[in-house]
């Protein structure tokens, strides 16, 4: 499937769902920016206190650090929506909130994305270009392990870059062709993110849904 298939199949998939996917992209604005800002404005004192202030209160940063981890699992949950939408599925929005009904599975998730987190840092470190290549080569673990709840993090990690051989590039180019895109959003006061995330993160999905599909039926065969 070229780029323009899997673009064009996100749209399909989005058909008669576009406002789900802004609704839960709102939420996300929400949960992600707005909510850590306003707690740092609380413990700051209030609205004025927060613009004058030139230091975060160090108590806020904690705070903001604790919820950063705690929508780990939520940030996983909304690839898995889009993944259900991809496939056909009617998800709803609490779709991706259904993982914190089982604990163990949100520190799973929460452990996967702090250990990929540092795996990109570390290849980060000797130069940006191992980095980004890292970045890719993990960019399907979440996605892996909602199709597969048995594996390890470390499983899931190795498994992402098992999958992403010999398509790194096009995963790449898939990210790139959204640029465009993404500028003429800043022109609309990111008013248009709202529209633009859920078409990018469908896209994404449904490039894991076709290389699963492919690498799998090679098995077979």
């Amino acid at each position: 499937m070229s780029i323009s298939e899997i673009k064009r199949q996100a749209k399909l998939s989005l058909k008669g769902k576009w406002g789900l996917g802004v609704l839960l992209t709102f939420i996300v604005f929400l949960l992600n920016l707005l909510l850590p800002t306003v707690i740092e404005m609380i413990m700051s004192g209030g609205p004025a206190e927060w613009i004058n202030q030139e230091n975060t209160p160090a108590g806020a940063n904690i705070v903001s650090t604790i919820i950063s981890i705690a929508l780990i699992p939520f940030t996983i949950g909304v690839y898995w929506f889009y993944l259900a939408i991809v496939r056909g599925n009617n998800p709803e929005i609490s779709y991706a909130f259904s993982i914190y009904k089982n604990g163990k599975t949100s520190f799973k998730m929460i452990g996967v994305s702090i250990l990929q987190g540092i795996f990109v840092f570390l290849w980060s470190l000797l130069l940006l270009i191992p980095g980004i290549i890292k970045s890719i080569a993990y960019s399907q673990t979440y996605f892996l392990l909602r199709d597969h709840p048995e594996y390890s993090v470390l499983e899931a990690i190795t498994e992402s870059r098992r999958r992403m051989n010999g398509y790194k590039w096009k995963y790449f180019l898939l990210g790139l062709s959204f640029i465009g895109w993404g500028i003429l959003c800043l022109f609309t006061l990111g008013i248009g993110f709202l529209w633009l995330v859920p078409y990018v993160s469908t896209a994404l999905a449904a490039f894991y849904n076709e290389i699963i599909d492919i690498q799998d039926k090679d098995i077979e065969y």
